[in-house]
């Protein structure tokens, strides 16, 4: 794609996508190691100076019988700077819970400092020691570095999962390479997570990410970029490679290769993303409490739909076929002929005939009465389900005590399935889901271990309740191509980031900014 003429390199109509060898510095074998070492060393050096010139200026302020006015002054700069009692200085950074986990708004409470360390400096370094050890580890591994990136670049991070549904990833990464700098295309495996990629982005101030695979690989990117406290995160688009790609169908990416190969292939797909509207997706956390309310593990999240029994219990028993065959699995065709025989399987089992008197649902303090008929609870964010089905469907007017379904909203649908056969019927447009309510807090109370899913992934839950609640929003990319405001928001988006580049504006203001225009264009 590229024609060099002399000293100018012409990377085609990708251009401000493409990471240019200009801006791609190679690291000898080493300096990320020295790097690492280097950098750490001279953190805990400058902590450890200033916890001694802390307890130095405390002790000569408790030895001294009267202060003059500078004096004062001196001391209250030097206890702002390292107040004994701050969590900071106990726990670390604010930034993370207790167990490590991502900030929820509310610091680690583990009590104040010993009197005893008042005698002597404490070396503990400031921050988070496992989010730095973190960085610290893929420093060690970085090979390259991004530098002096040109104002107007909007270089494009790609995710590539082999295993998503279509296996299709050896391909795309080799057209990938074709089409952008190989720097900038990376592979999710159970070695190698998206922190990698991100680490190398980190200093890039206006990029896009493409994830290629299936809603499971879009919620770990998220994850991930969650971690970063990116001030301004960035947005991301989905080229669709795994079975059901619920997420990338609402972001009219479309429902499967297919459907990109139709619409012109990669090369299209990269000029969808040049174009493409920034939205708003709201993500949720779901606890796991047991009898005495307390968490049992780290928190899962959900961006599409949680699902408990009969639909769950044929995504379990597909999870573990592909387990024991994963030679079966090979398209996106196959995967859903399998998914439709299990389905088929489970009409004739009866299995959860007494599904209602196992749940209790409670939506924002109020207990939801789950039909008798039901046989499954659906818990959805978005609007699309089980090849596109629209649960809650907006334009369904019966129901008039109900709002129309949005993924920015922050409020989540609950709606309740009469079994597989329901579930078919509804793939077909025979039938709809039966509504029962909405709401921001959800508690789904189970008295048996029942099948769950959360957006494709399925475990066997034992009798604990679940907590649903609003944990924040992330930047996603929609095309919109056959939209008339795509390409205005496309202009907007440009404008916000420039004016960030010419400091008119800051992150957090491009930010706000941003959420509004994607919430009056949708």
């Amino acid at each position: 794609m590229s024609n060099e003429t002399g000293d100018i390199c012409d990377l085609g109509p990708f251009r401000r996508l493409i990471l240019s060898p200009l801006y791609v510095k190679e690291l000898s074998p080493n300096s990320g190691f020295l790097s690492s070492i280097t950098h750490g060393a001279n953190e805990l050096a400058s902590s450890v100076r200033a916890t001694i010139r802390s307890q130095s200026k405390k002790h000569k302020h408790n030895n001294e019988t009267s202060v003059d006015t500078g004096s004062n002054a001196s001391i209250c700069d030097i206890s702002t700077e390292s107040a004994p009692d701050t969590p900071q200085n106990v726990n670390g950074s604010n930034e993370e819970n207790c167990n490590g986990g991502m900030n929820v708004g509310t610091p680690c409470q583990d009590g104040g400092i010993d009197k005893k360390m008042e005698s002597k400096p404490s070396f503990k370094r400031s921050g988070s020691i496992n989010q730095k050890d973190e960085s610290q580890a893929l420093r060690m591994k970085q090979r390259y570095e991004l530098i002096d990136l040109p104002a107007d670049a909007r270089p494009l991070l790609v995710f590539i999962n082999k295993k998503s549904g279509a296996q299709r990833g050896d391909s795309l990464r080799q057209r990938l390479n074709l089409l952008l700098n190989p720097v900038q295309v990376f592979e999710l495996s159970s070695t190698q997570g998206p922190e990698m990629g991100l680490f190398l982005f980190r200093k890039v101030p206006h990029f896009r990410i493409l994830v290629c695979g299936g809603d499971g690989s879009v919620g770990w990117v998220l994850n991930a970029i969650d971690k970063q406290n990116f001030v301004s995160p960035p947005p991301v688009a989905v080229l669709p490679a795994g079975t059901g790609n619920y997420l990338a169908r609402v972001l009219s990416w479309g429902g499967g290769l297919g459907s990109v190969e139709r619409q012109g292939g990669l090369c299209t797909v990269l000029q969808h993303i040049e174009h493409a509207a920034v939205t708003i997706l709201d993500r949720w956390k779901v606890a796991i409490l047991n009898q005495q309310g307390k968490q049992l593990q780290s928190p899962k999240f959900m961006n599409n739909y949680l699902g408990i029994g009969c639909d769950a219990k044929v995504a379990l028993d597909i999870h573990k076929l592909r387990e024991e065959n994963p030679e079966k699995f090979y398209n996106q065709f196959m995967n859903k002929v399998l998914y439709a025989r299990e389905g088929a399987k489970s009409i004739m089992d009866r299995t959860f005939a007494d599904f209602p008197w196992k749940i209790r649902v409670e939506v924002d303090g109020v207990e939801i009465e789950v039909p008798e008929d039901a046989e499954g609870v659906l818990i959805a964010n978005i609007g699309s389900y089980m090849g596109g089905v629209d649960l809650w469907q907006n334009e369904d007017e019966t129901y008039e005590n109900f709002d129309p379904q949005s993924m920015h909203d922050k409020i989540l649908e609950v709606v309740s399935i009469s079994g597989t056969w329901h579930l078919g019927t509804l793939q077909v447009g025979l039938s709809r889901a039966r509504r029962l309510a909405q709401g921001q807090l959800i508690k789904i109370q189970l008295f048996a271990a029942l099948p769950v899913q959360i957006d494709g992934e399925p475990w066997s839950q034992q009798p604990y309740t679940l907590v649903i609640s609003h944990h924040g929003q992330a930047f996603m990319l929609k095309r919109t191509a056959e939209e008339s405001l795509g390409h205005e928001a496309a202009i907007i988006t440009d404008v916000l980031e420039s004016a960030e580049t010419n400091q008119l504006i800051n992150a957090s203001q491009k930010r706000a900014l941003l959420q509004e225009m994607a919430l009056r264009l949708t």
